[in-house]
């Protein structure tokens, strides 16, 4: 580590000097959420990566579909690849469940809980409405973290699905001695730290076409020096993931094409071209 303080330092200072920043082009993270929570989902993150801009991917490893995202990895050794951590199944037509004996994280059917935090179309079913435990979040996030880097050992860094690993000051505190520990960044809670500002569409992103607008209005809006991560679902309109949804996400299949669509639009790889813009994965941040 203090080899590498000196070089860390050293980027942050060159890197805020205002002529050397307005010489460097703006850096991008194009991450894809939820890998193994479909086999359609991991199809178009795959195909996001091959045809179009990701630069990094999220794997769910609890997930019904992570044995294929595993075999899927294989075959694209170049991507970015971070634990999504997750402690939900939030779907109504597909579950999955603890890697763990962990009783406080389970509903009356074993399953994680559908949220985490209280929504009005699952009332009481959201995790922090039940008497969960650090103790089990901990010895989840273990059995994840160390099955993902066996599975994938290229693993680079960790994250939080459906916002778990935001539940309150014991979980962010275990998140970042997990990630000491076993030597993965973490973005979601330190984004200023790392020197990365979060990057969302401009505009209407509804349809496919509204999320090509708003997304090449987002990359128009990108400064020179400054390192950015922007964050979506890549998906496939099959009859597989028109049969997942839960209540108030019902159109996750045309939502999620759109994802796809806008990631490999020529458009939007052309104007990246164009503006010199670098897309890296969370790998690149050390």
């Amino acid at each position: 580590m203090k080899k590498l303080f000196p070089l860390v330092v050293g980027y942050f200072l060159i890197g805020f000097h205002p002529v050397f920043a307005q010489s460097k082009p703006p850096r991008l993270i194009v991450r894809g959420d939820d890998m193994g929570y479909s086999h359609s989902g991991n199809e178009a993150l795959v195909k996001c990566f091959k045809e179009g801009i990701e630069s990094s991917i999220e794997v769910i490893v609890p997930s019904p579909w992570f044995p294929e995202a595993v075999e899927m990895l294989k075959d694209i050794p170049n991507i970015d690849v971070g634990i999504h951590l997750a402690l939900t199944s939030e779907w109504d037509n597909v579950k999955w469940r603890p890697l763990t004996a962990s009783p406080s994280l389970r509903d009356a059917d074993g399953y994680f809980y559908p949220m985490i935090y209280p929504n009005k179309n699952y009332p009481k079913r959201a995790l922090v409405e039940n008497d969960w435990k650090i103790e089990d979040v901990e010895k989840e996030f273990r059995a994840q973290i160390e099955m993902g880097m066996k599975k994938i050992p290229r693993v680079s860094h960790i994250s939080g699905h459906m916002g778990c690993t935001g539940m309150g000051d014991e979980v962010k505190s275990l998140i970042q001695k997990l990630a000491k520990e076993y030597n993965l960044l973490i973005l979601d809670r330190n984004m200023q730290d790392l020197g990365v500002t979060g990057a969302g569409y401009i505009g209407p992103h509804a349809t496919s076409a509204e999320k090509i607008e708003s997304f090449s209005k987002m990359l128009e809006s990108l400064e020179p020096g400054k390192t950015y991560l922007f964050v979506d679902h890549p998906g496939l309109d099959s009859p597989e993931l028109r049969a997942i949804h839960h209540i108030g996400y019902e159109q996750v299949a045309v939502d999620r094409q759109g994802v796809t669509d806008a990631w490999t639009s020529p458009k939007i790889k052309e104007l990246i071209k164009a503006k010199g813009i670098q897309l890296i994965g969370y790998r690149d941040l050390r």
